[in-house]
């Protein structure tokens, strides 16, 4: 086997857009990692620290070895939450060093943008870095706090405007279902008014997932959450399109986790996307759902 000359302490995560892109760990873990929906880093291994950067600046030097390499995604789960300067050099290195790559891009809690000004970010975008995966999962207050996000409604509006103020896309995640059945209409509602106040270039929705058990995720409900049923979801996921009032969003609910699959551009695309969910909830078999064993994370 030919060397491979980049070093990952594993589970390593990326969206799936990136799937072709060579994946660079900046940082290990994620700094919040008290999300009660998420156990991504919860290993022991991935305790959060940034990767020094004499070894990353060595990997990116040696990653000219790999041929074809056009984009590049800085993992792990919050690489933005690095300071102005490091996110400088990085991309100052792999502009140095790899000048055929087209677009850098990284998963971003809005947090992570807080202490980053507008004008910091353009010169982010200025070396290479095109877009951020922005994990919001909701627009409401109270979901927000149950599942320990630590974001608000203010928080994540404020990190997608300075976006793109900035000329960075944001491509932002939304879980549908995260409220369960007592919360799921505000949770709908608030999510698409965020998205509307700060019209992102990419959203997408997965159904949030529990395959490590849900007593961590419980607890924060303090006996109110009750999980959605299929056809509840799909509710769920349409007050959310009908709500939206987006100009030029491209919007996808394709992950595995969903079991109904979703594209098109908003808003052109709205009216039918809100049809082929009539479809699902009211003659079932009508349209292919996918199956459990078809579903994942």
């Amino acid at each position: 086997m030919q060397y491979f000359p980049i070093s990952y302490i594993e589970p390593v995560f990326r969206p799936p857009s990136e799937a072709r892109s060579l994946i660079l760990q900046v940082t290990n873990g994620c700094s919040h990692n008290e999300c009660t929906f998420c156990e991504m880093y919860t290993a022991e291994q991935k305790k959060f620290s940034p990767k020094k950067e004499s070894e990353l600046f060595e990997e990116i030097q040696q990653a000219k070895k790999i041929p074809g390499v056009k984009r590049i995604f800085l993992a792990d789960g919050d690489a933005m939450v690095l300071s102005f300067r490091r996110l400088k050099a990085i991309l100052e290195k792999i502009r140095q060093e790899l000048p055929q790559v087209e677009r850098v891009s990284a998963y971003c809690l809005p947090s992570n943008l807080k202490k980053k000004s507008i004008e910091e970010l353009a010169e982010l975008k200025a070396l290479g870095l095109g877009m951020v995966y922005v994990g919001c999962e909701s627009g409401d207050d109270v979901v927000l706090q149950k599942v320990q996000k630590g974001e608000t409604y203010q928080t994540s509006k404020d990190a997608l405007i300075k976006l793109k103020l900035a000329g960075i896309k944001s491509s932002v995640m939304i879980l549908n279902g995260l409220g369960g059945r007592k919360f799921s209409e505000q949770h709908a509602v608030n999510t698409a008014k965020l998205m509307n106040e700060t019209q992102p270039e990419f959203v997408s929705t997965l159904v949030v997932s529990f395959p490590m058990g849900e007593d961590r995720f419980r607890a924060g409900f303090e006996g109110d959450y009750e999980p959605l049923e299929q056809n509840e979801l799909f509710r769920e996921i349409r007050t959310l399109i009908a709500n939206f009032e987006l100009d030029n969003t491209v919007f996808r609910s394709d992950h595995a986790s969903n079991y109904l699959v979703l594209k098109g551009d908003l808003g052109a695309d709205k009216q039918s996307m809100l049809d082929k969910i009539d479809l699902a909830l009211n003659k079932p078999g009508a349209i292919p759902l996918r199956q459990e064993w078809q579903r994942g994370l």
